[in-house]
């Protein structure tokens, strides 16, 4: 006498455990992975300075060097400068008597922007030696 009712129920196999976690863990390194390589999407640009100037100076020229990741533009005063391949960067400027500030602004290609604000006073030595 069978007494089924119509339906079979389902087992859980070694076999169906080892396929739907192979599943998972491909699934899991996919996300992984692209979440690694959108990584400079989600942060956007960034600029670091090397070897800042110190904000008092005695010259009339200060040099900003530095790195910029993730950019497609960088202007330093508005003036667009130019990076090497690994975004390396390094302008002159000319300070005014007194005063001055620098901004330098890395767009990158989606419109986000950041920008690093240095301001520098120049003291010309013969001002200082009265």
């Amino acid at each position: 006498m069978n007494t089924s009712s119509g339906f079979e129920t389902s087992r859980i196999t070694a076999r169906s455990i080892v396929k739907y976690s192979l599943i998972i863990i491909s699934l899991s390194c996919l996300v992984l992975y692209i979440t690694f390589q959108a990584r400079f999407l989600i942060v956007g640009p960034e600029i670091t300075l090397v070897n800042e100037p110190a904000s008092v100076q005695n010259s009339p020229t200060v040099t900003l060097a530095g790195n910029a990741r993730n950019i497609a533009k960088i202007t330093l005063n508005g003036r667009q400068i130019f990076t090497d391949q690994s975004g390396y960067f390094s302008e002159t400027l000319v300070l005014e008597n007194g005063y001055t500030i620098t901004t330098i602004k890395a767009t990158d290609r989606y419109g986000r922007d950041t920008s690093v604000v240095r301001s520098f006073v120049y003291t010309p030595t013969s001002i200082m030696n009265k």
